[in-house]
């Protein structure tokens, strides 16, 4: 599959997000910190010339990542539902401890598992395949405002991985990461923190 030069910008930090509460196909405000790391991660894209005049900028459909492109570029995106972020099922809304007391885990499960085995969940399968076909039907530079495992499964079908190779990608907002002839660079903008979920 041959993709044109893409950015990849995960959402700035949300309410849900401070609190580790899962959203999934839920939906929670930008927090100050979240609205200040949209303007920069778009600040930081044009001084690098990539803007709405150069890149088709395409949203996920979910507030926060719409809210994050427009703060970011000073326009409404393309609303594209394939990049909206991974269904967790009977979690939606519930934080780690919650998750953690009534559906335990095994010792040192690592969160592409966590996320795997959410009851009722969209499952990586389904968020993969519509990763896929996003990407195949890309015809120029875009940029794409997303989430943070819709983020990691783009990346990694975009440099030319499989599942297995899902967690050695970074993650974190306030990120960009930009992927050309399969060559993948992280691109980290003031503000920048570390990989709270959705």
């Amino acid at each position: 599959m041959t993709i044109p030069e893409i950015y990849v910008m995960r959402h700035g930090e949300t309410e849900w997000n401070a609190m580790r509460r899962m959203q999934g196909g839920l939906d929670s405000p930008l927090t100050e910190l979240g609205r200040a790391q949209a303007r920069a991660m778009g600040r930081m894209l044009a001084a690098r010339g990539v803007g709405p005049v150069t890149h088709r900028i395409l949203s996920s459909p979910q507030g926060r990542a719409v809210e994050t492109a427009r703060l970011a570029f000073g326009t409404a995106p393309q609303p594209e539902p394939r990049l909206r972020e991974i269904a967790m099922g009977d979690w939606s809304g519930l934080d780690r401890a919650e998750i953690d007391a009534r559906w335990p885990g095994p010792p040192g499960e690592h969160f592409i598992d966590f996320y795997a085995r959410a009851p009722r969940g969209e499952g990586f399968a389904a968020l993969w395949a519509r990763c896929a076909d996003l990407l195949a039907g890309l015809d120029g530079p875009s940029v794409l405002v997303t989430h943070g495992m819709t983020s990691r499964v783009l990346r990694t079908i975009a440099t030319g991985g499989s599942r297995a190779d899902l967690a050695r990608l970074p993650g974190g907002q306030g990120v960009v990461f930009r992927i050309s002839q399969g060559r993948h660079d992280r691109l980290a903008a003031p503000l920048a923190v570390g990989d709270g979920g959705g």
